[in-house]
């Protein structure tokens, strides 16, 4: 998972009287701790999530004492009662019950990872996910694990399902494209006409644009009066998969599995 952006000073000031800045502060001080820090120090989670060192201390205290944290004094590390708050938000939609059962049928069938994520600001977060024994990146990916929307096939087809209007400004504001790998993307009109086709065909293949050697294929999955709510991807390695298998074997396997998840969460 990304970490929290580092920053000097105090948490966002409140932009109303309703903001409840000490809430604002707890869930800072919660998005510091990943993987590369499990384990941090006072000063640690204070420098990250840019609060105070008093402001921190009460944050921490109260994590602990809520049974969100653990501490011994010097270093403190989350507990597993946290993940109640992402799983609330699964639970809550739907969307995690629905698809992780035709994900593990789909998996069993073409003997590839399946992933489901949402669009949040320019990423995609993972809900649900079902990997297989081969390993296609060199990330592990898990729930909650987030990614740059236009780098992914998943983000492409969530970006293609936008209003034109709110899709240009989000593109505008990536300011310059970094390249990931010799494939990637890097040209803002490319990246539109690419998101346009994906828009028209409703499905995107990736050819390692993000990684060396990680194909994808991703379709939309849809609720309630037909919005798209998520997409469906599965993710495959170059030297195992070509792109005519990926498309002609997979992808209509893939969206089948996506239309059935669709269903059960209330799509016509």
């Amino acid at each position: 998972m990304r970490a929290a952006p580092e920053r000097g000073g105090e948490a966002v000031a409140a932009p109303d009287g309703d903001f409840v800045q000490s809430l604002a502060r707890g869930l800072a001080a919660i998005r510091t701790f990943d993987a590369e820090h499990a384990a941090q120090t006072l000063s640690d989670v204070a420098r990250r999530a840019g609060l105070s060192r008093a402001a921190a201390r009460r944050v921490l205290h109260t994590l602990v004492e809520l049974g969100y944290a653990d501490g011994d004094g010097r270093l403190f590390r989350l507990r597993p009662k946290v993940l109640e708050l992402g799983f609330a938000y699964l639970h809550g939609t739907g969307l995690w019950g629905a698809a992780q059962p035709p994900m593990v049928e789909l998996v069993e069938r073409i003997h590839e990872s399946c992933s489901a994520a949402v669009l949040d600001g320019d990423d995609i977060v993972y809900v649900a996910r079902v990997p297989t024994r081969m390993r296609i990146m060199s990330i592990t990916l898990g729930l909650g694990s987030r990614l740059p929307a236009h780098l992914t096939s998943m983000g492409r087809v969530l970006l293609a399902a936008l209003p034109p209007a709110e899709l240009d400004a989000r593109l505008a504001a990536l300011g310059g494209l970094e390249p990931r790998t010799e494939r990637t993307l890097v040209d803002a009109h490319a990246l539109r006409r690419a998101i346009a086709k994906v828009r028209a065909q409703g499905w995107a293949i990736l050819d390692q644009e993000l990684e060396p050697g990680l194909r994808s294929v991703a379709v939309p999955v849809h609720g309630p009066g037909g919005a798209v709510v998520a997409a469906l991807n599965v993710g495959t390695h170059a030297s195992r998969v070509t792109l005519e298998d990926l498309k002609g074997r997979i992808l209509p396997a893939l969206q089948e599995t996506a239309a059935g998840v669709s269903r059960a969460i209330g799509a016509s």
